[in-house]
């Protein structure tokens, strides 16, 4: 240990404050569990086994099942874990309780009730537009007043972070942030910017629209407005993946944290970054000059410089636990990583279906690739190694450790969680291989290929294997959704001396010797702002002022 290094703050969370975030997981992983059981059901009926008529009871049809799916699992769950997960690494990371935990308290209770108003159009059928809500399909004015909630709810809980930081800064002014609370900030900011496009969408075009305050809609504004936050919503599910493996797992591993000035910078680019690249969902819009999609691309393939710098920092840190254990040679370090362990096992699984997914984003953002691959099954396949790979299966081996400290009870059944990620990575790997592989022989996403008559032979092993491959991740899931379920209730306790710690790894190096320029906020989000508003301003500015609200709204 280097002389005079900082010593991060040790902050064993208050039991109301374990409560406040075991109630979000509570949601998280209900809406999961809800909205992966539609999962099986898409991949059967892309196999030839439509399963829709049978439950007709509770599901109209495919679509409506789709949009259910979509918003528990990329929306609720997401947003759930993720404001619970930050609350705990925002008071860990800064050794206090939240400022005005009543903020918090509010925030939290806004997105329950966003939750339920969604809830009763989504289940009832007249939400059925999908998790994009494309206009000018329409849906209940319901469904926007609860997804406008769930958002505002989570900005509240955001700026109760904010304030606890602005406390802290002020006893700590020379101190470099603890970077899990540093991180826990960034993502929360990254998400407030990136929900504006989405908000504007919702509170300008969609909700006049579903109050009969306007007779039609511009469909080109609205994509826009909403891939302003579409993408980088990718990058609010990642980043909390992104402070577990950087400061979580290297610990849980037996080692540190490469470096504390790579993951920091990182961040930052994360920041300026991902908000202004939406165009690149959008090549084949025409209303989008090219111009634009250009400058879009470009700033997307930049987009892999931090996301580089993970991958090496992230592997470096891993190499150094291995190594630490006894691992030999080339790559002795990676057997020797505790692949038993449940929480790492998942990571670990995570971060190798991640490759495939970054390999396949900056193929998807290759603008003459793009146009092969617009709108055919290879997107989802794509989608699926993202949020539902790197993303979720992190949250897995979050929660294998979160669960048994919220609780205070040892994880059950640690077997079944190793179960739960192998079955899950198998099932990923059969499933988003085969959606790439038609999506290349030209299978159209968001099309019930079960039933559609103009299936070519070629395509049917790979549609057998979707419904293959979806079935054994359900599996996985279910599988994870017991373990943590049956750990929180159980009533086995650790025994006197025994518990789970919150993982928090050390730096190599001090984390105070890392630049000053690196914990100043003001001209990183100056340089976000700004570098967003060249990227979209004018041709927001273009959209709105042309704006042809004539595309007649339709329930589908």
């Amino acid at each position: 240990m280097l002389e005079g290094r900082t010593k991060q703050p040790t902050y064993d969370l208050e039991k109301r404050d374990k409560r406040f975030v075991g109630y979000h997981l509570i949601i998280a992983i209900a809406a999961v569990f809800v909205g992966s059981t539609f999962g099986p059901l898409q991949a059967l009926e892309h196999a030839g086994l439509d399963l829709y008529p049978q439950m007709d009871w509770l599901v109209d049809n495919y679509y409506h099942g789709l949009t259910i799916h979509g918003v528990l699992n990329a929306l609720v769950w997401t947003t759930f874990f993720i404001t619970g997960f930050l609350t705990l690494t925002v008071i860990r990371g800064l050794g206090r309780r939240l400022k005005y935990p009543i903020l918090n308290w509010v925030g939290f209770g806004t997105m329950i009730a966003g939750l339920l108003i969604t809830a009763v159009p989504l289940l009832g059928g007249s939400a059925t537009v999908l998790f994009t809500f494309y206009p000018p399909m329409q849906a209940s004015s319901l469904f926007y007043i609860g997804l406008t909630l769930v958002v505002v709810g989570s900005w509240v809980e955001g700026w109760g972070f904010y304030v606890t930081y602005m406390d802290w800064r002020k006893d700590n002014p020379d101190t470099r942030t603890p970077f899990i609370a540093f991180a826990s900030l960034i993502t929360m900011v990254l998400w407030q910017i990136a929900t504006i496009g989405v908000a504007a969408e919702i509170l300008g075009l969609l909700l006049p629209l579903s109050f009969g305050w306007f007779t039609g809609v511009d469909p080109q504004l609205a994509r826009t407005l909403f891939w302003f936050t579409g993408h980088p919503l990718v990058y609010f599910w990642l980043l909390p993946a992104y402070l577990s493996w950087y400061a979580m797992l290297p610990q849980q591993v037996g080692g540190k944290m490469f470096s504390d000035t790579a993951a920091r910078l990182a961040f930052w680019l994360f920041l300026l970054l991902s908000v202004p690249l939406g165009f690149h969902h959008q090549f084949v819009d025409p209303g989008v000059p090219s111009g634009w999609k250009f400058i879009h691309f470009t700033l997307t393939m930049l987009v892999t410089v931090p996301s580089m710098l993970t991958l090496f920092t992230v592997v470096a840190s891993l190499e150094y636990g291995g190594r630490k254990r006894g691992g030999k040679g080339l790559f002795g370090w990676i057997r020797a990583l505790p692949w038993a362990n449940p929480s790492v096992l998942a990571q670990l699984l995570a971060g190798l279906l991640f490759i495939f997914g970054g390999i396949g984003g900056v193929m998807n953002a290759s603008y003459n690739v793009n146009l092969a691959l617009h709108n055919t099954a290879w997107v989802p396949g794509h989608f699926h190694l993202t949020v539902a790979s790197a993303t979720t299966m992190t949250f897995f081996g979050i929660s294998y450790w979160l669960v048994p400290y919220l609780v205070g009870k040892p994880l059950f059944a640690p077997k079944l969680a190793l179960a739960s990620s192998w079955l899950y990575f198998i099932g990923m790997l059969i499933f988003s291989n085969a959606m790439h592989t038609a999506g290349l022989l030209g299978a159209p996403r968001r099309v019930p290929l079960g039933s559609a008559p103009y299936v070519p032979s070629e395509w049917t092993g790979h549609l057998w294997r979707v419904g293959l491959g979806g079935s054994i991740m359900y599996i996985g899931l279910v599988l994870y959704v017991v373990v943590v379920a049956v750990t929180a209730l159980r009533r086995k306790k650790f025994a006197d001396g025994e518990g789970v710690d919150i993982p928090v790894a050390e730096s190599i190096h001090d984390p105070q010797r890392t630049p000053l320029w690196l914990d100043r906020w003001a001209p990183w989000l100056t340089a976000a702002v700004l570098l967003v508003l060249l990227a979209y301003g004018p041709q927001l500015y273009e959209q709105i002022v042309n704006a042809q609200l004539t595309s007649p709204g339709f329930t589908p």
